[in-house]
């Protein structure tokens, strides 16, 4: 978070931040006292001591799979972009009336509906037309789209084999390089095709129905059997994808490839027609971060029938542009995605999914609307010297390890000083001039995008990195750490109440916000971004004993979280979930220290009948308020980096203070004897 003293700087300036949604009822202490249920023993489950009578209070609605203090501030910033979309919508000109007509064209669904399929026509004459391997690797390199953020990324692709991501290679940090990821499954894993778990064979029922109605909506004839095969295909990709694990081990993925070892790595594709259609044959190399997949989908090409191949582009062409297709299209998406996959009852209301898509495709001029309006530019300059007090207390950490030997201190304090950190709004904005929205088109708007997505893109390749570049929009609700190029986006949105409110005592400042600019901070040294130097590149600049130290410490962190069994059948990945539960850590800890620091060595005052860590601890436990249904819970547990909200939550054992703010002692479900708490930096 931040010193008194910026917090007193950024009172005036930073006004726009102080209306709290009325969802949560802070007290002056800054904690949700109503939330808290006393019934509960803060020492057996912290997180819902801090949280179970909001939660009472709450369910999750209809139309969510997860509920929450993040989804309360979304709402509010929906509710604010959609104000902002709609004016758009009225007139203007340049990007605002761009925003406008998107959104107009995706809520007209009359329009939609009376254009029936008539808007894919294009593409499925293209895939019809198919009639050798060399096509076929034709149309699936100009399938090929581009990804934001790979590393911070919890979706791989679906209706595309492979994806693109632009970045700093990992040894070369200067310029952009292609990285080639993998895709090409309808289901968010590849567990979902392997497992024998009843609720993944349950899934798999489920998807091949799926695909058999999205083929007969689309008219195609034996869509039973045609669905069936689609499946086996896609079990065969899964075969050889990569694991969450995998994928998340940066050192796995650094495989440099020229473009004559695809053809040696993964034959059976046509790899000169495939690059020539995606516009990669100048390429020198690629950094292939999934071999297994690739060398798995030139067997593929090689081994599995035209038709279903043909099959299989025909069904995520039609599964992809879903929710700009008639209504059956819609609800079949949603019936699937939704109610089968994460159990959300009801399908949400179609001017959320508009201001969602309007967001994706035209994210940064709604973010300008947004910015100038919720953040102002005194605004962001106030919580950047937040930002630089909590990159202060981190330095101090650093130097205060006993363990870590002078010349690794000093690589870790040079990351610190270096790191690049955004914070409401880019500097510069992007420039959507080649980008054509024409109203009433809400297909063509869409593919539009993603060919203009693709096409900068491209036209990064080569070119010197700009180290402040954003993937999250001003409006995004999240905050992200960009390895390599050691930089941090924090987007207006989070920067908001209940997160942040300068009416707040600082203690709970420090435990909400604090925590998550000391997180972010933290993932530059978390068991990824550790592996990275001060100018991005995937460098070791450890000595042997202190990675090893580190290693140890993150391994206890893993069986910590291994222990956490939300159902009989299923528990935390510790070893998925590692960066995030580092940071979580290292975070919580230097925002502690930050806070303690801004006291000027006085005592924090009682308020509310808290002390001051008292309120600090309890903040960071209600800023994880956030629940799911079991099958979203489930899914995330499978497929995503970050551990569920309740045991980020217990992040609070690790930390000696925590113990000694309440009076946690053996016997109490949580205690941890101080050798089994983790203290990783």
């Amino acid at each position: 978070m931040t010193l008194t003293r910026s917090l007193l700087a950024c009172a005036a300036a930073c006004a726009l931040l102080t209306a709290a949604p009325s969802a949560f009822a802070q007290a002056q202490s800054g904690v949700d006292l109503t939330s808290i249920d006393k019934s509960i023993k803060l020492g057996d489950d912290f997180w819902t001591y801090a949280n179970n009578e909001w939660i009472k209070a709450h369910p999750i609605p209809a139309d969510r799979s997860r509920y929450g203090k993040t989804a309360v501030m979304v709402e509010e910033a929906s509710k604010r972009t959609v104000d902002l979309i709609q004016d758009a919508a009225k007139g203007g000109s340049g990007d605002g009336k761009k925003v406008g007509d998107y959104y107009a064209s995706y809520m007209d669904e009359a329009g939609i509906e009376a254009k029936g399929l008539a808007p894919l026509k294009a593409d499925l004459a293209r895939i019809a037309a198919i009639k050798d391997k060399k096509q076929l690797a034709t149309v699936l390199g100009g399938n090929i789209r581009a990804d934001v953020d790979a590393l911070n990324s919890t979706d791989f692709y679906t209706d595309n084999v492979l994806g693109l991501w632009v970045s700093p290679a990992f040894d070369d940090t200067s310029k952009y390089a292609p990285f080639l990821l993998q895709g090409g499954l309808g289901m968010p894993d590849r567990e979902y095709y392997l497992s024998d778990k009843a609720s993944m064979v349950e899934a798999r029922t489920k998807y091949v129905a799926h695909v058999e109605k999205i083929l007969t909506l689309g008219g195609v004839a034996d869509p039973a059997g045609k669905a069936k095969a689609i499946m086996a295909l896609e079990t065969q990709l899964a075969q050889a994808s990569g694991s969450r694990a995998d994928s998340a081990d940066v050192q796995k993925a650094n495989n440099s490839w020229t473009p004559a070892d695809f053809a040696k790595n993964a034959p059976g594709l046509d790899w000169s027609a495939f690059f020539a259609a995606a516009k990669l044959s100048g390429q020198p190399r690629f950094i292939v971060w999934h071999p297994t997949l690739v060398t798995g989908l030139g067997k593929a090409v090689s081994g599995v029938s035209l038709d279903t191949w043909k099959d299989y582009l025909t069904f995520h062409l039609l599964d992809h542009y879903s929710n700009v297709l008639p209504k059956a299209f819609v609800d079949e998406r949603f019936a699937f995605y939704g109610q089968g996959l994460q159990g959300t009852p009801q399908l949400s209301p179609r001017w959320k999914r508009a201001v969602g898509s309007t967001n994706a495709t035209l994210g940064e001029a709604v973010g300008k609307l947004y910015a100038d309006k919720y953040f102002s530019a005194e605004s962001k300059a106030a919580v950047t010297a937040m930002v630089d007090n909590m990159k202060v207390a981190f330095e101090k950490r650093i130097d205060g390890l006993d363990w870590m030997d002078p010349a690794t201190k000093g690589e870790a304090r040079k990351k610190v000083a270096v790191l690049k950190v955004g914070v409401g709004y880019p500097d510069a904005w992007r420039d959507y001039a080649g980008y054509a929205v024409v109203r009433g088109d809400a297909f063509g708007n869409i593919k539009r995008s993603e060919e203009f997505d693709y096409a900068t893109a491209l036209a990064k390749l080569g070119k010197p990195v700009d180290r402040g570049e954003w993937v999250m929009t001003p409006q995004t609700v999240n905050a992200v750490n960009l390895p390599m190029l050691n930089g941090l986006n924090f987007p207006a949105a989070i920067l908001a109440p209940p997160n942040f409110d300068l009416n707040n005592d600082p203690a709970a400042n420090y435990g909400a916000t604090g925590a998550t600019i000391g997180h972010e901070i933290s993932h530059s040294f978390d068991d990824q971004g550790a592996q990275f130097d001060s100018q991005g590149r995937l460098r070791n600049w450890w000595t042997p004993s202190d990675l090893d130290h580190f290693q140890k410490a993150g391994a206890a962190l893993a069986d910590q979280f291994d222990t956490y069994k939300p159902f009989p059948d299923l528990a935390v990945n510790g070893k998925l979930t590692l960066s995030e539960n580092i940071a979580d850590v290292a975070g919580l800890g230097a925002a502690l220290d930050a806070y303690h620091a801004s006291l000027g060595g006085k005592p924090a005052p009682v308020i509310d009948g808290l002390t001051g860590d008292q309120r600090f601890f309890l903040a960071y436990a209600q800023s994880w308020l956030g629940y799911a249904r079991p099958a979203a819970l489930r899914q995330q547990i499978i497929t995503d980096g970050h551990a569920p909200d309740q045991y980020r939550a217990f992040t609070v054992r690790n930390l000696d203070d925590w113990y000694a703010a309440f009076g946690v002692k053996p016997g109490d479900s949580m205690y941890l004897p101080p050798e089994k708490r983790v203290k990783v930096w």
